[in-house]
């Protein structure tokens, strides 16, 4: 008999090899129904169908658990690429994990596949679905499998198995489809309630720009009808708020193929891009930085020094300059270190807050180019601050309190921290990666900050809190980023570099420099923001602010007077005089997302009011002229994210 320990610590006796199942069944019928896998003391997820062989602790996955999406959607991708195997005879496949929100499995037919081939593989799944296959789970030699798909003319799989090290290896069957996976898997193909396939696209196998071009099938699936149909709303409304569409349509920006991966701005992209840079410069320095302006290509060597060779080399473009060869910068660290050892410090000088809109370029693949989201060159709001390790905790302190004055001005309030330690590759002793750590953790609990633990997910010089943003559609950004290091440093100075200061014993000390960027990058933030506000920006923001409407010729002297004063005030108005119908007009200028209007006609002139039309609310009626520019003036002024109108 095997001892098995459940997850509210009663104990039941099995008999050797029992599956999984049968425990659920035992447990009860509801149960045994939902049961879609489990998980063995407290880390390997097995099938159903797994025999427990020795004591332990069970605990049953079923469809209302979170995991559970993952195994469906897994399961999902498998019966996709039995369905593909079905339809196309001479298809090769390459990988389909499960990822968030849904699936993808990657293919190679020969050509891309078309709307009439996706609508085809759906309905094949469908079949198999509807017939309840299982998935059956079997084992190979790892030299068995590669001979066995090499007869196939399986070249990608075959490439998996090559670079896997054990010697035993597990496959999935389902339907007339094995494939090479760890598993775990439904235990039959009806628990896929509802799935949808959403698109295709190229993708590099491997994302690897050097290996072929593979097709790529995404789709999702849910336990309920309902769950998807939510999704499937949600995904409309993201199309719906796309900052690449909005963008062109609002003519903020373009991408061309002369530069690709490296926005273009445009006039009206440029004023929202100056606007945000107004206002960081205006909070960077109510919280005491001084804004530097640092280099774009530096030097080879100093890029070995401060490890980004090492650790970041893949990422980063070369030229060389009278045969030195240079990098150009993917971070602006190390032109921060120079300009503080420019001169000697004293302890009395910290903390010393520095702050740079320097422009970044980093190598990224075209397959995972996508709008201001992914892109190669972009500007960082970066700053750094060297203060002495009893300035730190201070200091984590105040750069929490700045992320948090600037993101409300945003409207975006709804964000979570995350503390990411020690990764793979990193510079910097054990004590030093100790150090940092507890020094983040401790500030977060001092300042009362919720924050999850990463484990892994540091920089390579030193450990970081990431602030990640919850946008309107609920999904989650991460923009802000602080970063304790002690570790570059130490390597600037043992090379020679005047990174110290004299503290108050007259000692030679070595700072430590936390580095921090706010926003992260611009061009991305600019991205969320046209997506969370669908293109209407507030006031503060919008491109063009104020239309100015004479309902005929004769009312156009009277509409051009309060337009040059709203644009001596520092408004962007514009007065629209055109020989068009009044509705055709305000239509046209709703839809360019201006957030009001000021139609003038007999009555307005006679009284010296206007009639506002805003782009949300609509009609607000009618009001004097100063009042008007008060309470436009109050709008713009205090950053509101709604109209000051409907607020008095």
């Amino acid at each position: 008999m095997v001892t098995i320990t459940l997850p509210d610590k009663s104990i039941m006796q099995i008999h050797e090899e029992d599956p999984v199942s049968k425990v659920a069944e035992s447990i009860g019928p509801k149960l045994a129904r939902d049961a879609v896998a489990a998980r063995i003391n407290g880390s390997e997820t097995v099938d159903m169908s797994y025999e427990i062989s020795t004591d332990c602790e069970l605990e049953i996955i079923t469809t209302s658990s979170e995991e559970s999406l993952d195994i469906l959607r897994h399961s999902s991708a498998h019966v996709m690429a039995a369905a593909v195997k079905n339809l196309f005879e001479n298809a090769k496949f390459g990988i389909g994990p499960s990822i968030e929100d849904g699936f993808y499995y990657d293919f190679d037919i020969g050509r891309p596949f078309t709307d009439d081939d996706i609508s085809a593989i759906e309905d094949e799944m469908k079949q198999i679905i509807k017939q309840d296959k299982p998935f059956e789970r079997t084992e190979k030699t790892r030299q068995d499998a590669i001979k066995e798909l090499q007869e196939q003319g399986q070249i990608y799989k075959v490439e998996l198995l090559e670079d896997i090290e054990e010697e035993k290896v597990s496959f999935y069957s389902v339907d007339s489809f094995s494939d090479l996976c760890r598993g775990p898997h439904l235990p039959s193909t009806g628990f896929i309630a509802s799935f949808k396939l959403i698109n295709a696209a190229a993708a590099y196998w491997r994302g690897n720009s050097k290996n072929p071009m593979m097709q790529r099938i995404y789709g999702t699936a849910f336990f309920s009808t309902k769950d998807l149909a939510e999704h499937l709303a949600a995904l409309e409304q993201a199309r719906e708020r796309d900052h690449r569409r909005i963008g062109k349509e609002l003519g903020l920006f373009s991408f061309h193929e002369q530069a690709p991966g490296l926005p273009f701005w445009h006039p009206n992209g440029v004023v929202i891009y100056n606007e945000i840079v107004s206002f960081w410069r205006e909070i960077h320095k109510a919280h005491g930085y001084s804004e530097i302006q640092t280099p774009t290509i530096l030097n080879e060597e100093l890029w070995h020094l401060s490890g980004h060779w090492d650790n970041y080399k893949e990422n980063m473009y070369f030229t060389k300059i009278e045969d030195v060869s240079n990098a150009v910068k993917p971070m602006n660290c190390p032109g921060g270190l120079l300009i503080f050892g420019n001169k000697l410090h004293s302890y009395r000088d910290f903390p010393i807050r520095v702050a740079e809109l320097g422009k970044v370029y980093r190598h990224e693949l075209s397959g995972v180019l996508h709008g201001l989201f992914r892109v190669r060159a972009f500007t960082q709001d970066d700053a750094h601050i060297f203060c002495t390790p009893d300035q730190i905790e201070d200091e984590i302190i105040g750069v929490l309190r700045l992320f948090t004055d600037l993101y409300s001005a945003f409207g975006l309030s709804d964000y979570h921290l995350e503390l990411s330690t020690r990764p793979e590759k990193s510079i910097g002793s054990e004590e030093i990666w100790e150090q940092s750590e507890q020094a983040l953790q401790k500030a977060l609990e001092t300042s009362g900050s919720d924050y999850d633990l990463n484990p892994g997910d540091g920089a390579f010089y030193g450990p970081k809190i990431d602030f990640h943003i919850r946008d309107c559609m609920k999904r989650s950004w991460q923009c802000g980023t602080v970063q304790l290091d002690f570790s570059m440093p130490r390597r600037f100075a043992d090379a020679g570099y005047n990174i110290t200061y004299v503290d108050e014993n007259n000692d030679y000390k070595i700072p430590v420099m936390i580095h921090r960027a706010a926003l992260g990058s611009l061009e991305r933030f600019i991205g969320i923001l046209i997506e969370e506000y669908a293109g209407k920006f507030p006031l503060w923001l919008a491109p063009v602010q104020i239309a100015v409407m004479p309902i005929t010729d004769s009312h156009a002297q009277y509409a051009g007077d309060i337009t040059e004063t709203l644009v001596s005030r520092g408004f962007r108005a514009e007065m629209d005089s055109r020989n068009e119908k009044l509705g055709y007009k305000v239509r046209e200028a709703i839809v360019k997302k201006i957030p009001y209007i000021l139609i003038a006609g007999d009555k307005e002139v006679e009284n010296n009011t206007f009639t506002i039309r805003h782009r949300n609310e609509g009609d607000l009626g009618t009001f004097s002229r100063d009042n008007i520019l008060k309470t436009l003036q109050k709008e713009r002024d205090s950053r509101l994210n709604s109209s000051a109108f409907t607020e008095s």
